[in-house]
């Protein structure tokens, strides 16, 4: 066993100390708003809750599973994320894995493009003019057709394939398939934590989505729950709140008069977020596998 120095133990000490701290910093704010959730409305504005419930109540989360609006808003996030990461990954895949050939015609100028794309950005006027004339505002298909093609994940999809064997390629050609075989049979099968990896970072990005709808949907009913959250916070005042849930909702605050804006707030924030939570345990194992591969192997 090494034996550590008196300045090696301190600085360990130190280094525990200060990453407990920043631990603490980062986790304490979503435990404060799940505290506040499940409190009173009415008792957390009095102040003083901060680690644990003083009034339980499940009025909040009550107000929250009635109201028509943010469940609708909820299946159509769910909706815009698993098919939006599903058809994301897929077409980025296909795009990498035809740019990973070094026999494609122009496979520099094709990268070349795509690189461009990431340092600059046709604006915000531009790309709500585009969205217009193709048709897509108030569908459902702006939240999947504009993200279909990531250049990051293809660049990391693409260094990934090129690092797979070429003999693969050659002894499945050989028994007659053909690229769509090789690329759905062989390579597809071998990118599982480059895959994991990079759909959970395409999840992220559809669920917490909030600005895109906002501006490119008017209809209510397409509205993700996180867009619906912003309107939620930016409401000041619990009625106006209040005036936009169903008849139910109405009548069961009107009786328990315990819910405040921010108390519906932070129970509405938990619906929209621990959902994406729950995902992280279940592919956290890829994280540093799948970039990696992705990123480094030549």
């Amino acid at each position: 066993m090494i034996r550590l120095s008196f300045g090696d133990r301190v600085m360990t000490v130190t280094i525990y100390i200060l990453l407990s701290l920043l631990a603490f910093m980062t986790f304490y704010p979503f435990w404060n708003a799940l505290v506040i959730s499940f409190n009173s409305g009415m008792d957390t504005s009095m102040g003083g809750v901060t680690f644990w419930p003083r009034v339980w109540t499940l009025e909040n989360y009550g107000i929250v599973f009635n109201d028509a609006r943010l469940l609708n808003a909820f299946f159509i996030s769910v909706g815009r994320t698993v098919i939006g990461t599903a058809a994301s990954i897929l077409f980025t895949a296909i795009f990498a894995y035809g740019i990973s050939k070094r026999e494609l015609m122009g496979r520099k100028f094709y990268m070349i493009l795509c690189i461009i794309t990431m340092y600059f950005s046709g604006g915000l006027i531009p790309s709500f003019l585009l969205i217009r004339e193709l048709g897509l505002m108030n569908s459902f298909w702006v939240f999947i057709i504009p993200s279909l093609i990531s250049v990051w994940n293809m660049i990391i999809f693409r260094t990934f394939f090129q690092g797979l064997p070429a003999g693969l390629e050659e002894s499945a050609k050989i028994d007659g398939s053909g690229n769509w075989g090789i690329f759905f049979r062989i390579v597809i099968p071998l990118s599982g934590p480059v895959i994991a990896t990079l759909s959970l970072f395409t999840a992220v990005y559809h669920w917490n989505d909030w600005f895109g709808p906002s501006i490119y949907i008017s209809n209510e009913n397409l509205l993700p729950i996180q867009t619906m959250l912003k309107q939620i916070l930016n409401s000041n005042i619990v009625s106006d709140q209040m005036s936009q849930l169903d008849s139910a909702a109405q009548g069961q605050l009107a009786k328990m008069r315990t819910v405040t804006s921010k108390s519906l707030s932070m129970a509405t924030m938990m619906v929209a977020t621990i959902p994406i939570i729950m995902v992280y345990p279940f592919v956290q194992k890829y994280f540093v596998k799948g970039v990696l591969i992705g990123s480094l192997k030549e």
